[in-house]
């Protein structure tokens, strides 16, 4: 019976593609557009296409969270777009003043740096066996 089954199948695929309109029909169980899932997908698809539809968690205003970030929008606006977070910078550190000297031999030296410590010459001597 399996085997049957199996060529029937196939059989039905073949004519379905050598015709110009193809029949499809869909697997497993119908949909029933009266049912209430139906109709509620059916509102969410309209709310979606008009731009109503509300997804994820509402907003509080009030919370603090919001009320922080309000605060740095608005830093954020008075300071030309940027708001500066963490620990500043101090110029006049050691770290800082060499990352300073790097840089400058890096522009001297088009852009490169050599890393690490300099490769040790060595004299090699040439020895003939005979």
């Amino acid at each position: 019976m399996k085997t049957e089954n199996k060529t029937n199948k196939a059989e039905v695929k073949t004519v379905a593609k050598t015709e110009e309109k193809t029949v499809t029909a869909k697997p497993g169980r119908p949909v029933n557009l009266n049912s209430a899932r139906q109709k509620r997908l059916k509102e969410l698809a309209e709310k979606r296409i008009n731009g109503e539809l509300k997804r994820g968690r509402p907003v509080n205003e009030n919370s603090a969270r919001q009320k922080r970030l309000v605060e740095l929008e608005a830093k954020a606006k008075a300071n030309g777009g940027t708001v500066k977070r963490g620990r500043p910078v101090n110029e006049n550190s050691a770290r800082q003043k060499r990352l300073a000297e790097l840089e400058a031999k890096a522009k001297a030296n088009g852009g490169t740096v050599k890393r690490g410590r300099p490769a040790k010459k060595t004299e090699t001597q040439d020895t003939v066996t005979a």
